[in-house]
């Protein structure tokens, strides 16, 4: 039988598993029928090939420590290369023999095992058929300690294949070096447990990174419930609730998934943060739409007493009432923002059309007191020619002629008005004044304390005289600076009180 028809070496990725060209093979563990004998009789002899050993099929390094793992992540690696397809099995079929009969045997620790026949076939021919089953099966565990290396294939895969393998390996006939092949299987399922442990730490770490990315997720949705209600950017606060409600979503579908216990625990402290918020923004907008109406309808009764005083011609009552309306409407509140505008647009042109009303008839008026102006200025240079006052009962006769006249004249126009009234008061002013003095100038109890503090200071002087005498005939310049002063001052006052004395005619 020629080896074309024969099971190839398993491809990358993939664990050999008997096809059915080669369960239709006629070898088996038991002695061969007839029909096998005449079936195997026909195949040719293999070509001789150049010796090999199962030791020439390269093998990975060893299989990684979980904390060369560990270090290496999950980065990804070239994909391992097929395992090689041997031609020379002699290595292999050195652990075994065929008997006079035909009969092979593998050689194990605990004995020789028979292993089958192969009818037809020379002593080597049988040999070397029954080593390449065996150096497939070696190939797969090498292509299998391949795919452990790799970071990014699940110990599972691993774990699953190598039962497969396990299950052929305790199932094949194969001439070999058996425990060499247990040994490399034990090694592959010492370095599945050390894979194992290698993902559970990573994802463990996975797991603690999801659970603090859900946690910082939950913690900004509870402080942004937790806000007081007159500080809270509704539009901005309920926008960025959906936005982690968004993330929580995306978490959800990521493969790292968190413990049920865990899970649930966030999940009802976020679901409790957004209803605290929705329940919060539905009581504030309530509470405004309800404010809003309530302004709304103070604001339509302001804008109506408005339009009814807009045409109103009593100028300074309505521009009063106007004023009142005003504050009021400070007061009332904003109603929403249609409403506000709608209704402040309308309380405006009320307000408007009364002082465009007012203005006209002030610019028609101000014209008018133009010619008021001219003739109280006018006046006004009549009543200052009276000052200084000489003859005070003439001043006050000819001022009050002035102040009839000038209250004859009307109105002035209002920018003048300030000016031309605190002139003439200046002039008034100074007309009393005097007056004010000539009576005090007839107060005969007035000259009599006059005349006394006159003559109580020349007392003082005199007095203050001799002191400074004493003090220049002693020669101390402290004594005579101060008794000098003090004359000055006293002397100052007696000038002052003499003054006084003559406006009585003394």
């Amino acid at each position: 039988m020629s080896d074309t028809n024969e099971p190839q070496p398993t491809q990358p990725d993939a664990v050999a598993v008997p096809d059915a060209a080669e369960e239709s093979e006629p070898v088996s563990t038991q002695p061969a029928e007839d029909t096998a004998t005449a079936e195997a009789v026909d195949e040719p002899a293999p070509a001789p090939a150049p010796p090999a050993t199962p030791a020439s099929i390269p093998k990975p390094s060893a299989v990684p420590t979980p904390a060369a793992l560990a270090k290496s992540g999950p980065r990804p690696t070239a994909p391992a290369a097929p395992a090689p397809i041997l031609t020379d099995h002699s290595a292999s079929a050195a652990f075994g023999r065929v008997d006079e009969n035909g009969t092979v045997f593998v050689r194990t620790k605990e004995g020789e095992k028979e292993v089958g026949s192969y009818p037809g076939a020379t002593a080597d021919e049988a040999l070397a058929y029954f080593a390449r089953k065996y150096d497939e099966l070696y190939a797969s565990a090498v292509l299998l300690e391949q795919r452990l290396a790799q970071p990014e294939v699940p110990s599972k895969d691993v774990a699953d294949a190598l039962k497969a393998l396990t299950a052929q390996v305790n199932e094949a006939s194969v001439v070999g070096d058996l425990e060499g092949l247990a040994t490399q299987l034990d090694t592959i399922q010492s370095g599945i447990a050390a894979k194992r442990t290698v993902e559970q730490q990573h994802r463990a770490e996975a797991r603690a990174a999801a659970a603090a990315e859900r946690e910082r997720i939950v913690a900004e949705a509870e402080s942004i419930a937790a806000q007081p209600e007159n500080r809270i950017q509704w539009k901005q606060s309920g926008a960025r609730m959906r936005e982690l409600l968004d993330e929580w979503k995306s978490h959800q579908r990521a493969a790292t998934r968190l413990d049920r216990e865990t899970e649930t625990a966030l999940w009802q402290r976020f679901s409790a943060a957004r209803n605290r918020f929705d329940k919060a923004r539905r009581t504030h907008f309530a509470t405004l739409d309800a404010s809003h109406a309530e302004a709304k309808g103070a604001k339509e009764r302001l804008v109506a007493e408005a339009e009814k005083l807009s045409t109103s011609t009593d100028w300074a009552a309505t521009a009063g009432a106007f004023k009142r309306l005003m504050d009021d409407w400070r007061r009332a509140g904003r109603a929403s923002r249609a409403d506000d505008d709608r209704l402040w647009e309308r309380f405006k042109a009320a307000q408007d059309t009364f002082f465009a009303a007012k203005d006209a008839v002030v610019a028609a008026e101000e014209e008018q007191f133009r010619g008021n102006l001219a003739v109280k200025e006018a006046l006004l240079a009549e009543a200052e020619a009276i000052l200084p006052v000489t003859d005070l009962d003439r001043a006050k006769a000819q001022l009050r002629i002035i102040q009839d006249r000038w209250d004859a004249a009307g109105k002035v126009p209002r920018a003048d008005m300030d000016r031309v009234e605190k002139a003439m008061r200046r002039v008034e002013q100074a007309v009393r004044d005097a007056e004010e003095r000539k009576w005090r100038s007839t107060n005969p109890e007035a000259a009599a304390r006059a005349q006394g503090m006159v003559e109580q200071l020349e007392r003082a002087v005199a007095d203050l005289k001799d002191d400074l005498a004493k003090a220049q005939a002693s020669g101390n310049a402290g004594k005579v600076k101060k008794a000098q002063d003090a004359l000055d001052a006293r002397q100052a006052w007696l000038d002052q009180a003499r003054a006084g004395v003559r406006e009585f005619g003394g």
